[in-house]
């Protein structure tokens, strides 16, 4: 485990002496500015908590004192120190943030209020150890902070508490250390803090498995300094080798931490004498080539373990994660891991796709929570402790704030919704009735507009009714009270519901139009209902009154016959039309029980595909091819109907054009035959026949054109068309 090394006591009560003399021991490496400024805050403390102790015999002002020390061993900012010694004022009576804010500044005073909204919401949140949960409060504690250094300072302050556990009774330290390790320990490993990282997994090790960690404390046979002062050894020696061919490397060591060691004898199912990285070296280099070079080093000087090289740069896994990896024996008998790879690859390996909190802790892409995550990074790895320069001249603000809000319910769940999202929104991401049933919402207690935009933190109660549903003017996007799509698609949703014998009314009186339109006058619904995913006929007819489907798209698929929808057929047959095609006079017609009977199309009713259809046989001219509701057809005298045969459309149609009279009633107007034409004009369709008569008293006109189609899906797309002209009050198919 990591050695802690402080002029602090670790317990118990803080002396005015031991206060100055941590102050005074910040001299060597902070200006005296900074150091009246930290007394300040120290001096501050006795007046905000008295002689009250924390958790585990600790008076509050050590442990605070104690946070302090921890940012100090990070090497932060005067300030982000001032905001661990001050981050429990707020829960004192006497704290005066007009105080704070003069004496210390703004940024402190934000800091300190920060984490006090950190605090409660861990606590409430903190309670639910599901994976899902436990993702979403480490989510929720990244997107709170618009400063980093919040962030800091509450691992921090979870380290601290972690090092008094051994002061608390034994049901507290498990609890403490399980959130610990859900929680913290893999905030600080995304932030790339290791010193906290290891120290916070081991310590939660310590007290979750206490077997264990003995176990492999006693495995490790030296003190931990021990350990570094042989890796400073190894290091020496490959630095001077690398010296020597004149190959520039950068060389780092550490022993592996233990609960580093006991996660991987867990996942490998091995015993501590099977992991051969408890120590390790890593050596980065400018080339592919030096690489190479440096494990001829590496291998010519100690002896190499058999079976433990692996290399990821000629066969890089699947991330893109490339290095070369191998084991050898120390001087001392021991293994020594080695990792050798290029800074571009170690980049790759720290920040970029194969960086090692995604591949071992990640559920799925989140570019997100990423770019938070980089931004915070490249915070902390700047020389000097300020805000990374925003690039192209943007503006820092807008560039890394958050775009995600996380917000709790009464029970303690983080939500995590878009920036901007209100109540209502809260409402269905926690569950559609509850957003359905929607009235009201207090955020802290107090109650909010349903159009009010949520912030990170915030307590949200939903008041709901016991009946009734969303508002239509949820959807008004200018009223701006919801902003997810959930929200979106469930208000939608309901209202379909709730419409639907309305719906079912429209749809009907719909497709009777188009029917009509079409000149169809028996129709089943029942066969479609399969194709359309409908169980009811009146389950089709709401879909027609929702706009889900079409009256043209029921209309073209009216026999089981028909082909395709129109709109897969139309624009290839319009690319394959012939420019003076002839009338097919005898389409592919089947006629039952006989075989090439010639057959031809009657004038009268001028049938098309796929209308229901029958034949009369003719004397001398074949069979002559009639709509089963033609007026010939049903007035035919009763001795000539034996002369009627079933006949029907064969499933292959020649590209065959067809006559069809359609007739248009119009407020009569200049220029509406030259518009109706080019209906027909545009639409590629033959004008064979005009008849038109006008009204002048009523101003009507009736006209009645002959054309030529090539089935019922061009007939009724272009009856669509012609509805549309202005002043076209009605059109069908005569």
């Amino acid at each position: 485990m990591v050695a802690v090394t402080s002029s602090l006591p670790e317990t118990g009560s803080l002396s005015t002496q031991a206060s100055a003399s941590w102050v005074d021991s910040l001299a060597a490496h902070r200006s005296e500015q900074e150091l009246k400024r930290i007394g300040d805050a120290v001096a501050l403390l006795s007046s905000l908590h008295g002689d009250s102790f924390a958790p585990g015999d600790t008076q509050w002002q050590l442990a605070l004192l104690q946070t302090g020390d921890i940012l100090d061993g990070l090497k932060l900012d005067a300030d982000t120190l001032i905001a661990g010694l001050l981050s429990e004022a707020t829960g004192s009576p006497t704290f005066d943030r007009e105080l704070v804010a003069q004496r210390f500044g703004q940024n402190v005073l934000k800091m300190i209020e920060d984490m006090a909204v950190i605090r409660e919401l861990a606590i409430c949140g903190g309670q639910d150890s599901s994976e899902k949960q436990t993702e979403s409060l480490r989510r929720m504690l990244l997107g709170l902070a618009d400063d980093v250094r919040v962030v800091l300072v509450v691992l921090a302050k979870r380290l601290r508490l972690m090092r008094a556990l051994k002061f608390l009774p034994r049901e507290d330290q498990r609890q403490i250390a399980a959130v610990t390790q859900r929680i913290h320990a893999p905030l600080a490993n995304r932030l790339g803090v290791w010193q906290l990282k290891w120290e916070l997994e081991d310590l939660s090790l310590r007290y979750l498995h206490p077997d264990s960690y003995q176990q492999i404390a006693q495995s490790l046979e030296g003190k931990r300094e021990e350990r570094e002062e042989f890796i400073r050894g190894f290091i020496d020696q490959i630095q001077q080798a690398c010296s020597a061919l004149n190959i520039p490397a950068e060389i780092s060591g550490r022993p592996k931490h233990i609960y580093s060691i006991w996660k991987k004898m867990n996942r490998k199912s091995v015993d501590f004498s099977q992991i051969f990285d408890v120590r390790a070296v890593r050596v980065l280099v400018d080339t592919v080539a030096h690489c190479y070079e440096v494990l001829g080093i590496v291998h010519g000087t100690w002896q190499p373990i058999p079976g433990e090289f692996d290399d990821y740069i000629a066969r890089p896994k699947a991330n893109g994660y490339a290095s070369l990896h191998t084991a050898v024996v120390g001087e001392d008998g021991k293994p020594m891991e080695v990792q050798i790879r290029t800074r571009e690859m170690h980049e790759h390996a720290e920040r970029g796709v194969a960086a090692h909190w995604r591949y071992k802790e990640a559920r799925g892409e989140d570019n997100e929570l990423e770019r938070r995550i980089e931004w915070m990074r490249g915070w902390l790895e700047q020389k000097e402790l300020k805000q990374p320069a925003v690039p192209d001249g943007g503006d820092q603000d807008t560039e890394f704030e958050a775009r995600r809000i996380y917000v709790l319910t009464p029970q303690g769940k983080v939500i995590e919704l878009p920036k901007g999202s209100t109540a209502i929104d809260f409402a269905y991401a926690i569950h559609s009735a509850v957003g359905d049933r929607c009235r009201g919402a207090k955020a802290d207690g107090k109650m909010v507009s349903l159009t009010q935009a949520l912030v990170s933190g915030q307590s949200v109660e939903i008041i709901t009714t016991k009946e009734g549903g969303p508002s239509r003017d949820w959807l008004n996007p200018h009223a701006h009270y919801v902003v997810t799509s959930r929200a979106k698609n469930r208000i939608r949703q309901w209202f379909k519901r709730q419409d639907h014998d309305q719906h079912v009314q429209i749809g009907k009186a719909s497709l009777e139009k188009e029917l009509a339109r079409l000149g169809i006058r028996k129709f089943d619904l029942h066969p479609l209902l399969a194709r359309f995913n409908y169980k009811q006929v009146d389950d089709l007819y709401a879909g027609l009154g929702r706009g889900d489907i079409s009256p043209i798209q029921v209309a073209n698929v009216q026999l089981p016959h028909a082909p395709r929808d129109a709109d897969d057929e139309i624009p290839q047959r319009a690319k394959k039309r012939a420019k003076n095609r002839p009338v097919k006079e005898g389409a592919n017609i089947v006629v039952e029980g006989v075989d090439d009977l010639m057959t031809h199309m009657a004038r009268c009713c001028k049938p098309v595909p796929f209308d229901p259809i029958i034949g009369y046989i003719t004397r001398g001219r074949g069979v002559t091819i009639h709509r089963r509701d033609c007026n010939m057809v049903r007035r035919m005298a009763e001795d000539q109907r034996p002369r009627l045969i079933p006949v029907a459309w064969a499933d292959d149609q020649p590209q065959s054009a067809f006559l069809v009279d359609i007739q248009i009633y119009a407020a009569d107007r200049k220029g509406l035959l030259r518009d109706i034409t080019s209906v027909f004009s545009n639409e590629e369709i033959d004008v064979l026949g005009v008849k038109t008569q006008s009204d002048r008293h009523k101003e009507k006109a009736n006209m009645r054109f002959t054309v030529e189609v090539e089935d019922i899906s061009q007939l009724s797309r272009v009856l669509e068309k012609l509805d549309q002209v202005p002043d076209v009050l009605d059109v069908k198919r005569q």
